[in-house]
C-alpha cells in the first residue's frame, strides 16, 4: 500500500516549503527579487509575557538511563531491569539518574480490530496479563524502585528499528499485516498518548522521526518488506524539499496530547528529530528535549559532530527545554574502560552544555571506573545547577575549546577546557573569558582531581590528546552589580530570531559517516539555524563589532527579532550598546532598537545604519517581570539582506546613579517615531539573505 500522509498545505513536486517560498518572494525569472518587494512577516509585537514552553516537566536536563546504545532493538525486561537494578544499587540514583527510557524494540505489533498496540510479550513477559496484554506491571516495577519509566515510538507509521536492514533488526521487527507493522504513532495519537502516559503509567516519551524521512517509494523497507510507502515529509539533504511546518505541526499535536492525557505537566516529551526540519529552532517551543544531530556513535570525531551541533545553540534552550546532542556512549568504543581520559571528555562535554545525562550502556556489566564518572556528583552539579545557564564558549577553535558556565551563585563559574585533537596542546585561560575581574585573583577547583589553584589575569595547561580540565571557578565580577545577558542565556528566549530562510549551520564538525565509511563523497548534515542568535559573536559565526569598536560580550542576532529576558522584578537597569554589525552583508537599510517592561515601551533608539557608532542604550527595569528587545529593520532597498545587529555588553543590574553608568544618552525619538520619517511604504520589511551573498 502506497500512501502520502495528510499534510498542512497542498503536495507539489518541490513539496509546500518550496512552493510557499515562490509564493513568499514573488520571485523572477532567474530567482531574483521583483523588484520593489521585499519578503513580508508578521509585525514584531510586544507580549508582556514569558511565551517560553511551559508544557512538560524539565525543570533541569533529564538524567538516567536509556536503552538503544546499549542494545539497539535487542532489547528485553531482563535486560531493562538490570540495568535499572544497578542503578539503584551503584547509588547512580540517588545521584539524579532517574529517568530508565526503553528504546525501539518492544512492540510486537498493532491490533487491527481496536488499533491498540501490543507488546512483545516474548521479551517482556509482564505484559502478559490476566487481562490480556500492558506494559502497566513493568512501569509500575519500575516506579516501585524511585524511578520514573519512559517508552519510545516514532512519528511516522514505522519506526527507526523497523527500517534497519540487519538480519536481526529484520527478525525482531514485527510482523502481519499492513495494519498490524505499523506501530508508530501516526493516526493514533490521541489513543497511544493515552495508552503509554495514562494507562500504563510512563512518564517519559521519545519521538522518533524515521517514519517521516525513510520509507520513500525506494527504500528497502517499502521494496524489499512491504512496508506502507510515504513519501517523506523530511529530506535530510534538502532544507527546501522539507516540510517544516508539517513536521512541527505533527510533532505538536502529540505535545498537546500529552498535555490532555497528563494536565498535571508531569512528563517529559523528547523531540528527536536529529536536528532536521529546522527542529533546532522551532524545537525548543514543542519538546521539553531536542535532538540537535543525527545518532552519536563511540567514535571521537562522531561525539564531536553531535557536540557542535548543540554547542553554539544557548539561546534555544533554557529550564523546560534543553538541547539533546543525543545520548551519552560511554562504555563503547572509544569511550570504554580502557580509554578513560576520552569518557571523562565526553561526559563533562555533555554536563557543562546542559545535555540530558542518560547513560548508554549496559550497567549490569560497567566497571568501577565507568561507574566512577557518571557518579562524580561534582561534575552532575553543573548540569543540574538550578539557574539552567548552558555553558557558551568562551574561546573556539578545531583544537581547543573553554566552554563556561554561569552557575546559580553569581560569584562562580563552570569551566570545561578541551582539547579536540590526537596531539598535546597548550590553552590559556583568562580572567575574561570568565567574565572576572583580571585584578583579583581566580580561584579553581578541579572537579575530577579535587585540587585547588588560583591565578590573577591568566594561566596556562598543557592538556594531552582528547583530554579535558573541568573546573568550578570563583572570582570577582566583571561586572560588580549584574550579569550580562550572554551570562545566562537560560533567562533568553529567543521569540523570533529574524530568520527567513532556514540555512545549514556550516559550524558542526564532519566525521566520517560510521555506518556509510567512506564509500560515498562524505556527509552533509542540514542542521538549519545559522544565522541563528548567538552569545558572544554574530549570527553567523564573527566577531561583535560597531563601526571599529569591537565587543567582547553581547548577543548578536538578525534585525527583524524579538527576545524575551525573564527579570521576575530581580534587577533594576537594562542597559547595552546597540548598531548594525560590521558584518552585516546590507550596508543599505536602518535598524530601531527597542526595550518593553512588561508590554510597555522603556526606551528606543533612532534609525541606526552600517557605519553608524553603537548607541548607548538603558532602561529602568525595576519591577519587571519580563523584558523585551526587539531589532526592527526599515528600509525599501529590496534584497538587501537582513542586517546583523549587535546588543553589545547587553546587561541586567541594579538602579545606580547615572554617573557610575556613564554619560546619560540623550533623549531620543520615540520608537513608534521612526515609522514617519522611514522612506515610501510605512512598514518594516526583512530580508533574505546569507554570508557573503545577496540575493536581489
Amino acid at each position: 500500500m502506497h500512501e502520502t500522509l495528510p499534510r498542512q498545505r497542498p503536495r507539489s513536486p518541490m513539496l509546500p516549503l518550496a512552493a510557499a517560498l515562490l509564493i513568499l518572494f514573488n520571485l523572477c525569472p532567474g530567482g531574483a527579487l521583483a523588484a520593489g518587494t521585499t519578503p513580508e512577516r508578521a509585525p514584531l509585537q510586544a507580549t508582556g509575557n514569558w511565551t517560553a514552553l511551559a508544557r512538560g516537566h524539565a525543570p533541569l536536563p533529564p538524567m538516567g538511563w536509556a536503552s538503544w546504545n546499549a542494545f539497539l532493538t535487542d532489547l528485553s525486561e531482563q535486560r531493562v531491569m538490570a540495568s535499572t537494578r544497578a542503578l539503584v544499587d551503584s547509588g547512580l540514583a540517588r545521584a539524579g539518574y532517574v529517568h530508565v527510557n526503553i528504546d525501539d524494540g518492544w512492540a510486537a505489533r498493532r491490533d487491527p480490530a481496536t488499533g491498540r498496540l501490543v507488546v512483545n510479550t516474548e521479551r517482556f513477559p509482564s505484559a502478559a496479563t490476566p487481562g490480556g496484554n500492558s506494559f502497566k506491571p513493568f512501569a509500575d516495577r519500575i516506579k516501585a524502585m524511585g524511578l520514573k519509566p519512559g517508552i519510545y515510538t516514532d512519528i511516522g507509521y514505522n519506526t527507526c528499528g523497523q527500517q534497519a536492514n540487519s538480519p536481526g533488526d529484520i527478525a525482531r521487527s514485527p510482523r502481519g499485516t499492513l495494519a498490524e507493522k505499523s506501530i508508530g504513532m501516526r493516526g493514533h495519537v490521541a489513543q497511544d498518548i493515552d495508552l503509554f502516559m495514562g494507562e500504563w503509567g510512563f512518564d517519559y516519551l521519545k519521538l522518533d522521526a524515521c517514519g517521516l524521512a525513510m520509507y520513500g517509494p525506494e527504500s528497502r523497507p517499502v521494496k524489499e518488506r512491504g512496508y506502507r510507502m510515504v513519501q517523506p515529509w523530511i529530506d535530510v539533504v534538502s532544507p527546501l524539499r522539507t516540510d517544516i511546518a508539517g513536521v512541527r505541526n505533527a510533532y505538536d499535536e502529540v505535545g498537546r496530547a500529552l498535555a490532555k492525557t497528563r494536565p498535571a505537566n508531569d512528563f517529559t516529551y523528547s523531540v528527536c528529530v536529529w536536528g532536521d526540519a529546522d527542529s533546532r529552532t522551532w524545537g525548543q517551543h514543542v519538546g521539553n528535549v531536542v535532538r540537535t544531530s543525527l545518532d552519536i556513535a563511540p567514535w571521537w570525531g562522531r561525539m564531536l559532530h553531535a557536540f557542535d551541533s548543540a554547542s553554539h545553540r544557548a539561546l534555544y534552550a533554557r529550564p523546560g527545554s534543553w538541547n539533546d546532542p543525543d545520548m551519552l556512549h560511554i562504555g563503547h568504543g572509544e569511550f570504554d574502560a580502557g580509554h578513560l581520559t576520552e569518557a571523562r571528555t565526553h561526559f563533562a562535554m555533555w554536563a557543562i552544555i546542559n545535555a540530558p545525562l542518560l547513560i548508554g550502556e549496559d550497567l549490569s556489566r560497567t566497571p568501577a571506573s565507568l561507574l566512577a564518572i557518571y557518579g562524580n556528583t561534582d561534575v552532575i552539579a553543573l548540569n543540574q545547577d538550578k539557574a539552567g545557564n548552558q555553558g557558551t564558549l568562551a574561546y573556539d577553535s578545531h583544537d581547543i575549546q573553554i566552554i563556561v558556565k554561569q552557575l546559580a551563585d553569581p560569584s562562580k563559574k563552570g569551566v570545561v577546557i578541551v582539547n579536540r585533537t590526537g596531539s598535546a596542546m597548550s590553552a590559556d585561560l583568562t580572567a575574561a573569558h570568565l567574565k572576572f575581574d583580571a585584578a583579583a585573583p581566580v580561584r579553581l577547583r578541579n572537579l575530577w582531581s579535587k585540587a585547588s589553584s588560583s591565578f590573577t589575569g591568566e594561566t596556562s595547561f598543557r592538556l594531552e590528546p582528547h583530554e579535558s580540565l573541568t573546573f568550578e571557578a570563583s572570582g570577582e565580577r566583571e561586572l560588580a552589580d549584574g550579569l550580562y545577558l550572554s551570562e545566562m542565556p537560560g533567562r533568553v528566549h529567543v521569540a523570533d530570531d529574524g530568520i527567513v530562510v532556514p540555512q545549514a549551520d556550516p559550524t558542526v564538525y564532519r566525521s566520517i559517516n560510521v555506518w556509510a565509511g567512506t564509500r560515498n563523497g562524505g556527509e552533509r548534515p542540514q542542521y538549519m539555524g545559522w544565522g541563528g542568535a548567538q552569545v558572544d559573536m554574530t549570527p553567523y559565526d564573527g566577531a561583535l563589532q560597531v563601526n571599529g569598536k569591537g565587543y567582547r560580550t553581547g548577543i548578536g542576532i538578525l534585525a527583524g527579532s524579538r527576545m524575551e529576558v525573564k527579570n521576575d522584578g530581580q534587577f533594576s537597569r537594562f542597559t547595552a550598546e546597540v548598531g548594525v554589525d560590521d558584518g552585516t552583508r546590507n550596508s543599505r537599510d536602518a535598524v530601531v532598537f527597542e526595550v518593553y517592561g512588561d508590554g510597555r515601551l522603556l526606551a528606543s533608539t533612532p534609525l541606526l545604519r552600517w557605519g553608524q557608532d553603537a548607541r548607548a542604550l538603558q532602561a529602568d527595569v525595576a519591577g519587571v517581570k519580563v523584558v523585551e528587545l526587539i531589532a526592527r529593520q526599515v528600509g525599501t532597498e529590496g534584497g538587501a539582506g537582513n542586517l546583523v545587529v549587535t546588543w553589545g555588553k547587553a546587561a541586567l543590574g541594579a538602579v545606580r546613579p547615572a554617573a557610575a553608568l556613564g554619560r546619560e544618552p540623550k533623549q531620543e525619538k520615540s520608537a513608534m517615531d521612526w515609522r514617519k520619517t522611514q522612506l515610501p511604504g510605512n512598514r518594516a520589511r526583512q530580508t533574505m539573505s546569507s554570508p557573503g551573498r545577496t540575493i536581489g
